[in-house]
């Protein structure tokens, strides 16, 4: 059979997806729709037929948005699939729009709500409207953390049968294997890796980052990741003064984390967080918001710290107990986070637990 799979961003599907596309390989036709990049070619080379779909992947315009459901619209018809997968809001509204129309049976992936879902608001209210329309005739609809599942099941969007909560997108454990912790003391790194924007928590991060640092405390920040929004100016002050190193987008984090003491993501919202999952799965204590999305990757004070989220005081504090706790207990935090990832979020399971919800469709 023929699958078709809309994306709005060649990263994230082959980071987080190409272990289940190469299970989906082995048995039929994977045709992918994206905006081109630079991991679209490995997807190829694994066996995919590329068709190039531009997109912007954040705000609602709707001049834009049209286009892309017109677009959506044309390739399906011309594709004819047995069945699309959807990933991320665009596709999987507009994506799902369109399958629904023409009776093609659909899977949706929630990865995260969004800022949309932070706030009551006219905004909120058209996204509730659009997933209604998109995701009533779904098949299956996968979500990454329990709280998203429930918001739309309470919104009335998504009948509880038709949900199948995974552990995110998983980890996989072999690539991102268990690394020794470093041998070096001083200073202790603090590594963040992700979008540079204020929703990831950079303001707060950068805030108790000063603060440490004013107390005496022989710390460094290296930070992995474009921008999304301009912060430039409080990156070159950071670095000024000693304790900011900036690496921009790397498509390997692994030499990053291998060298780091310990992973800070004080995110507002997520999915699930990724990078929580990488860092843990190689043995690094992890420090980040307690939300889901973020908590799950966490046994809180066993392999991380949990803070409040948009709390500069909270992540100040949380990172403040990590510095004062000893090189043999951060080891051993790094130790349970491995264990914890293999044992619930390890990526051959939830691979087998996706194909196991698409299986009346395959």
């Amino acid at each position: 059979m023929k699958i078709l799979i809309l994306a709005n961003f060649d990263v994230g599907l082959y980071q987080f997806r190409r272990e289940l596309i190469a299970e989906l390989l082995k048995a039929h036709e994977v045709v992918i729709s994206l905006p081109n990049g630079d991991l679209v070619r490995p997807l190829e080379e694994m066996g995919c037929r590329f068709i190039d779909t531009p997109m912007e992947r954040r705000g609602i315009n709707p001049v834009t948005d049209l286009k892309l459901l017109a677009r959506y619209l044309r390739l399906v018809q011309q594709e004819k699939p047995d069945l699309v997968i959807t990933y991320t809001i665009k596709p999987n509204v507009y994506g799902g729009m369109v399958c629904r129309l023409l009776g093609i049976p659909y899977a949706a992936n929630i990865t995260g709500l969004g800022t949309a879902f932070q706030k009551q608001g006219m905004l909120r209210r058209l996204v509730i409207f659009l997933y209604k329309t998109a995701l009533r005739k779904a098949k299956v609809v996968f979500f990454e953390n329990a709280e998203n599942m429930q918001t739309l099941q309470d919104e009335g969007i998504i009948r509880p049968e038709k949900c199948c909560l995974l552990n995110g997108a998983g980890v996989n454990v072999e690539h991102y294997a268990y690394m020794p912790y470093p041998t070096e003391d001083t200073p202790v790194r603090f590594l963040f890796v992700g979008r540079v924007m204020r929703e990831k928590g950079v303001d707060e991060l950068f805030s108790a980052m000063e603060r440490l640092r004013e107390a005496g405390f022989d710390c460094t920040l290296d930070v992995v990741g474009g921008f999304e929004e301009n912060y430039a100016n409080q990156m070159a002050e950071g670095a000024a003064q000693g304790w900011l190193n900036y690496h921009g987008f790397q498509k390997d984090v692994r030499p990053f984390i291998a060298q780091a003491h310990c992973f800070v993501l004080p995110s507002w919202h997520e999915g699930m967080a990724n990078t929580n999952l990488e860092s843990a799965a190689t043995g690094r204590p992890v420090i980040t918001s307690d939300i889901h999305g973020c908590k799950e990757a966490v046994a809180e004070n066993i392999s991380g710290l949990l803070c409040k989220p948009q709390d500069a005081d909270s992540l100040y504090n949380a990172m403040m107990q990590f510095l004062k706790t000893d090189r043999a207990d951060r080891e051993a935090m790094g130790r349970a986070g491995r264990a914890r990832m293999e044992a619930l979020f390890d990526k051959k399971k939830v691979v087998a637990a996706t194909l196991r919800a698409l299986r009346p469709e395959l």
